[in-house]
């Protein structure tokens, strides 16, 4: 057995626990405050959130040593309890926290090993160091080197990115010439529909077209990403891990635009994505530097992709922790 921590924020890591499980032979049982995601079909507990109000935020770092330990918080107590009562009652061989220090903390000190999602950024705060030191390995989901194991030695297990569209079919016949896809999340934005309106006037050879939530430029209603990414010749993608992921499973063209992120996560992906060869920009471009980009982006086009998302990452994910399982050695 086992249990996998799934952070609330974001839908990056919810996808990525419903993309490595669907390889793995053992079973797994999830922990998060977000909803069962769809396609995920193993044991689900639903912690209770731990940031509702009242918040006593001046303990919450533990002073500096932790991310989020608010004191006398009955939520943050509730789900602690929720998941040392089932370690007690299920015996985990493992425990995957993507991410959460705290669980990774609490976890070993129950005397499970744990793999820990691997995240890029500037994240040498002692909170983070913990977490690394902790961990059996870290598991991270781009090719390797020049990611660094840990202050421990802690191995680093790189698996190539991985998305939910691994696997489908890429079809360069649906491309139309000259159409860029602005491809934006749900985690916020620094770019205005100012800023996306005069890239487009700065490129007038190329149509544009956009799925940014919350943008009043618009996207198709109910059109799937993958039909979206398919018609795509160059594709405009934040610097995140799951969108950048989705972008090189279509295999299309591409410029990664970094968005200020803590511990500048986006910033040192578009850092690894330049030495593949790929044209990525630390933030968004001023209007003239747009018909370069593009021109770039179309000379460059998707091979690079080939590295950073071999296309099996996700079973490569899963083999390594079925590995793991068996190595731990406790009967199931």
């Amino acid at each position: 057995m086992i249990g996998w921590y799934v952070h609330h924020q974001g839908a990056g890591h919810l996808q990525r626990l419903v993309a490595v499980t669907r390889h793995l032979r053992t079973p797994v049982t999830a922990f998060s405050s977000a909803p069962r995601p769809p396609g995920f079909s193993g044991g689900w507990v639903e912690l209770e959130p731990d940031d509702t109000p009242p918040v006593d935020r001046p303990s919450a770092t533990a002073g500096g040593r932790l991310h989020w330990v608010p004191q006398h918080h009955p939520g943050l107590q509730d789900r602690n309890a929720t998941i040392t009562a089932w370690i007690a009652q299920h015996r985990p061989r493992l425990f995957v926290t993507d991410v959460s220090v705290e669980v990774t903390a609490l976890v070993r000190l129950c005397g499970v090993p744990v793999v820990v999602a691997a995240m890029l950024g500037d994240r040498h705060d002692p909170a983070h160091r913990l977490g690394r030191d902790l961990a059996e390995a870290l598991l991270a989901p781009w090719p390797g080197p020049p990611a660094r194991p840990g202050a421990a030695g802690t191995p680093v297990v790189h698996v190539g990115a991985f998305s939910r569209f691994d696997g489908l079919p890429s079809s360069p016949s649906s491309t139309r010439p000259g159409t860029v896809l602005v491809l934006w999340g749900s985690g916020g934005r620094d770019v205005s529909d100012e800023q996306f309106r005069a890239a487009r006037a700065a490129t007038p050879g190329w149509t544009w077209e956009f799925r940014v939530p919350g943008s009043a430029l618009g996207e198709a209603a109910g059109e799937d990403v993958w039909d979206a990414l398919q018609r795509a010749e160059v594709v405009v993608v934040h610097g995140g891990h799951n969108a950048v992921a989705e972008v090189a499973a279509a295999r299309r063209a591409a410029v990664v635009v970094a968005q200020e992120r803590p511990f500048a996560e986006q910033l040192r992906r578009t850092e690894l994505l330049r030495a593949e060869g790929l044209v990525a920009v630390d933030a968004w471009p001023a209007p003239d530097r747009w018909p370069d980009l593009l021109e770039r982006a179309r000379a460059v086009g998707a091979e690079p992709w080939r590295r950073w998302a071999p296309g099996d990452g996700a079973e490569r994910a899963a083999a390594f922790l079925d590995a793991a399982v068996d190595r731990a050695g406790v009967p199931a």
